[in-house]
């Protein structure tokens, strides 16, 4: 399991850990942390800490007493480097393995959020089971088809652009390669600039 760091119920931790799961959750900076020692399972520049850390409150000690890992790394998200904290009961791992499975969940949630931006699936035609099944699946078609068009084109700007703009020409019959091709790779043309003499107000001279 991989999750925010609003999610933060240690109770449900333990319980999870009791039953084999494996759980990786980013770190609350107002949770306090007591060392037990320190771990090296990677070279990697990128991970800044690797630690085996306890509960320091008693009140939440006791909701899980158990030592857990606490590794503090440099994560690429949405191309910009930031450092994050990130908790687990996974001791056998590298703390860069760890690390980039929250990177890899973090690229599904983009991805999650540029279906609902992009295809709008929140109101259905049909209310049963299969027509609801039958739009998220037509919707996910056409997502990979423009992201598909959208690597051949060689598409410089945002896949947001590129989806309003194939909607704006739905009903006319257009090669939508060559048209995003063009309009990808064109330069935009000079800004037109008039002086003041030349602006016109109906009703003044």
């Amino acid at each position: 399991m991989v999750a925010d760091k609003a999610y933060s119920d240690f109770r449900h931790f333990r319980e999870l850990s009791a039953r084999g799961v494996v759980w990786v959750v980013r770190a609350r900076r107002d949770t306090a942390f007591r060392t037990a020692r320190s771990l090296h399972t990677t070279d990697n520049p990128r991970i800044l800490a690797d630690e085996l850390v306890v509960l320091a409150r008693p009140q939440t000690a006791e909701r899980h007493p158990e030592p857990m890992r606490r590794i503090r790394a440099i994560v690429e998200i949405d191309g910009k480097d930031r450092e994050m904290v990130f908790l687990t009961n996974q001791l056998d791992w590298s703390a860069w393995t760890v690390a980039e499975l929250y990177r890899c969940r973090w690229d599904v949630e983009v991805f999650f959020k540029e279906i609902k931006q992009t295809l709008q699936l929140s109101d259905f035609l049909g209310n049963s089971e299969h027509a609801i099944k039958w739009q998220i699946w037509c919707g996910l078609l056409v997502h990979l088809l423009l992201r598909f068009l959208h690597y051949r084109s060689q598409w410089t700007h945002s896949f947001f652009r590129l989806f309003a703009l194939l909607r704006a020409c739905l009903w006319d019959e257009k090669d939508l390669h060559e048209l995003l091709r063009l309009y990808g790779t064109a330069s935009s043309p000079p800004r037109w600039r008039a002086r003041p003499e030349q602006a016109y107000f109906p009703g003044f001279p």
